[in-house]
């Protein structure tokens, strides 16, 4: 089939979650299919991503739109649409997507809901927020056109990722303004990502979870499209000959005693994740093991992050060009989150690698694993502290847990089985719009 794919940002290197996901739909699909990117980036980013130029028929990219803080303020009270539909609002991708559907597509495919507005026309004045859409499908240019399949992979349930930080943040006092525009964005997302899933021809989940959160969304209001006959969950995966477990902790110092976590260190979820575990877990941790300690691994750490190292027990790697190393040098891998949706990349890396895991429920929310097998899940603080020591002083439950993860992920998680999922979707599709 020939494929148009829109991404929010130019999918290598594979360094961040969605990127990640994208580029390894690419690169599984295009063996059968013939890809063209339309995607925002750079002309440097794009010259330098030869990979993956040689999986695409055609890139296009269109350069980064900027909003200042004072406007992004702006638009969140005035608004009716969430700061995600405005965050890549641009004229010149506008262009380049209707001059591309005037080409036979089999199928467009919207990689994000920052992608939404260039397909289903999800802007003030050309739709209302509370009414039924009139077409689920792209508008033809043309009378004689054939209208694409499109199909709207949603990495998250938006939504839910702003309501779970207004649950976070409304707690503390000093995280009132975040809680704020939290709880703004939250009731925004709700309509507007119910729009977007209305309008696609067939949603992609990344979790049961999520999915059932999706079709929740039509309890809103009257049902008026049956989400939960166009939804289908394709998980997030792993690249299992890259992520591979090593046989012990490796060389570094005190390794045995280190605790790791690695993510997108601007992100507010993660912020929140390692705030809270140096604050309520850590101490815990290095009252019964001293020379326990965390080593915080990713690009772009916020100040509140960047805080944290005059603690001590606490190192803060900033970007690094390989997160394996990093992971490696540790005993225990944890995934302290208290927000967020979605299944996390950074939990099928860890456990790829054969990692002993200590994880909140919302971590590994969405992932098919069992508690006490392939991770310990603990959500309160003193109890989070107990499983990481428990797991700092016995090396062969990290042993067993380690197995059991890999095991999994092999699997179910290894993106070589979950890719040819997409092209069930597709066939589907085709069965479906000839009937």
């Amino acid at each position: 089939m020939r494929l148009l794919l829109l991404t929010p940002q130019l999918p290598y290197p594979p360094h961040q979650g969605t990127t990640i996901r994208n580029f390894n739909l690419i690169k599984h699909l295009a063996p059968r299919h013939e890809i063209t990117l339309l995607s925002f980036g750079t002309p440097e980013g794009l010259q330098n991503a030869a990979p993956l130029r040689a999986l695409c028929q055609d890139i296009e990219i269109a350069p980064y739109p900027t909003r200042s803080l004072p406007q992004r303020a702006w638009t969140t009270l005035t608004s009716p649409l969430p700061d995600m539909a405005l965050r890549l609002k641009s004229d010149a991708m506008h262009a380049q997507v209707a001059a591309r559907l005037r080409e036979p597509f089999d199928v467009i495919q919207v990689e994000g809901i920052e992608m939404a507005r260039y397909i289903w026309n999800l802007d003030v004045g050309n739709w209302k927020l509370d009414n039924a859409p009139t077409s689920s499908s792209v508008h033809p240019p043309t009378s004689n056109f054939q209208a694409p399949i499109t199909v709207f992979d949603d990495h998250n349930a938006e939504y839910v990722l702003q309501r779970t930080a207004f649950e976070s943040d409304a707690r503390r006092l000093t995280r009132w303004h975040a809680a704020l525009y939290s709880l703004i964005q939250w009731k925004k997302l709700e309509r507007y990502e119910r729009a977007c899933c209305q309008r696609a021809r067939h949603i992609v989940a990344c979790s049961d979870a999520d999915a059932n959160v999706i079709v929740g969304l039509e309890n809103h209001k009257p049902a008026i499209i049956n989400l939960q006959s166009k939804i289908s969950v394709i998980p997030n995966g792993v690249d299992t000959e890259f992520y591979i477990p090593s046989d012990a902790v490796c060389a570094k110092p005190l390794a045995d005693l280190a605790l790791v976590f690695s993510g997108k260190m601007d992100f507010r979820p993660n912020i929140d994740a390692m705030t809270w575990f140096c604050d309520k877990i850590l101490p815990h941790i290095r009252a019964e093991i001293p020379r326990a300690h965390i080593v915080i691994v990713g690009q772009k750490p916020a100040p509140r992050i960047l805080a944290l190292k005059r603690q001590p027990g606490i190192e803060v790697t900033g970007w690094v060009a390989d997160t394996r190393p990093y992971i490696a040098d540790a005993a225990v891998y944890v995934v302290p989150l208290r927000m967020g949706s979605g299944t996390r990349l950074k939990v099928l890396e860890a456990m790829a690698m054969g990692k002993a895991i200590v994880s909140t429920a919302r971590g590994v929310e969405g992932l098919a694993l069992t508690p006490g097998t392939e991770a310990l899940i603990a959500d309160a603080p003193e109890e989070f502290a107990r499983a990481a020591i428990a797991l700092l002083r016995d090396p062969e439950r990290r042993r067993s847990l380690s197995r059991a993860a890999r095991a999994l992920v092999e699997a179910k998680y290894d993106w070589r089985k979950i890719v040819p999922e997409f092209d069930q979707v597709y066939a589907s599709m085709v069965r479906l719009c000839a009937s």
